[in-house]
């Protein structure tokens, strides 16, 4: 499809989080340009779990973004659900040791007070849940709004929703540079064309970080590297997303070595997912079955019938990774003209419509649902962490 030579807003980005973007846009009654450096949804959404989480968040903004996008998903959106195979399945932390136990209650104290439902259970009652779990588990907790979608779908249907009303969809098109007025930004330059547009929203996932330095503003996204491993199809074994409570320390680390705790869930078709890993090591690209092996013994430990269970594949993906685990949403009053909506590392899925949501009241000037002040991107310019310090 040809390049439009103009539009209310373009997106750049493809993934969860851009057609959510581009949809909500849309909706709003904007004329809507989506470009994309590869396929669609060929970054993150394609290597990933399709994760709706409240479980493993913080008391904070990261929390009440995932409690309104629990809203949209579960009502705005609830006419389309089958379409992405929304799931939900809830969610199960479970702490082996005592200590790792009173850890968990510490947080879901801090979740309770701010609305998440939550039901913490003995060994016993994990057992009554999860019949092939570890005997040998301290205790719980069980999450019922967590969910799961497949978040290929959830992008070609967000994006099949936006064409509808309107917008228009160019893969292969890769942002080279912006157009400017003066600070401003005023579209975009791409290896196709270029774009005139009032709005460019930065939804590019892993490449957030350098599609802003385009423009020359600082959003330090970086990418984080993840696998996941794919069983052979069983009968049903594993009722609900299913991981350790440490799962949630490593979701918090911003170590750069490698990170490993069990994440397990099943699916329709039978197979289980098993996660999951975290490193910060660029867009390299090598396998390592060091750390597929080291999955598959703690994911044993947790469920102990994986033993017999053969493997048929395995893959990873990068996510966006921000300093301080908050995703970067709203204007960038350094470049006006320029909104991000990125760094939401491995919760992209489940927070994509939130962010989609927010972007568009924002761009129509609508008072947002949410204050955006903690995900604002000029944030890390007042704040430097020590990180950036030494980029």
């Amino acid at each position: 499809m040809t390049l439009p030579r103009t539009a209310d807003v373009v997106v750049i980005g493809a993934g969860a989080v851009g057609a959510a973007c581009a949809y909500y846009a849309a909706r709003a009654g904007l004329s809507i340009a989506v470009v994309e450096q590869g396929a669609i949804a060929s970054g993150t959404s394609s290597a990933c779990e399709g994760n709706i989480l409240v479980s493993d968040k913080e008391a904070g903004a990261e929390l009440s973004l995932a409690q309104y996008s629990q809203e949209l998903w579960r009502g705005d959106l609830a006419e389309y659900s089958t379409l992405w195979e929304f799931e939900s399945k809830g969610g199960l932390v479970v702490a082996a040791r005592p200590g790792t136990q009173e850890n968990l209650f510490r947080l879901v104290q801090r979740q309770r007070a701010a609305g998440i439902g939550v039901q913490l259970l003995t060994g016993a009652e994990l057992l009554d849940r999860e019949p092939q779990l570890n005997p040998a588990m301290a205790g719980g907790a069980f999450y019922p709004q967590d969910a799961q979608v497949q978040p290929m779908l959830v992008v070609a249907h967000l994006l099949r929703l936006a064409r509808g009303m309107g917008a228009t969809v160019h893969p292969l098109t890769a942002v080279t540079g912006f157009l400017r007025s003066g600070d401003s930004v005023t579209g975009v330059i791409t290896n196709k064309g270029t774009i005139t547009a009032p709005a460019v929203v930065n939804a590019a996932g892993t490449w957030g970080g350098a599609v802003a330095e385009l423009a020359r503003v600082h959003v330090p996204v970086l990418p984080r590297k993840g696998y996941i491993m794919v069983t052979e199809p069983l009968p049903v074994l594993v009722h609900h997303k299913v991981y350790a409570a440490e799962y949630v320390d490593n979701v918090a680390s911003s170590d750069v070595g490698l990170q490993t705790s069990p994440v397990i869930e099943g699916t329709d078709g039978g197979t289980i997912l098993i996660g999951s890993s975290r490193e910060r090591v660029g867009f390299e690209k090598s396998f390592e079955v060091r750390v597929l092996a080291e999955m598959a013994r703690k994911a044993i430990a947790l469920f102990p019938f994986l033993s017999e269970v053969k493997a048929l594949r395995s893959y990873f993906g990068f996510r966006p990774y921000c300093p301080d685990h908050l995703p970067v949403i709203g204007p960038d009053p350094r470049a006006p003209g320029l909104w991000h909506a990125c760094g939401h590392e491995g919760a992209g899925i489940g927070l994509s419509v939130g962010t989609g949501a927010l972007i568009a009241a924002s761009l129509k000037g609508s008072e947002p649902a949410m204050d955006l002040a903690p995900f604002a991107p000029e944030r890390f310019e007042s704040h430097p962490t020590a990180e950036n310090a030494h980029a």
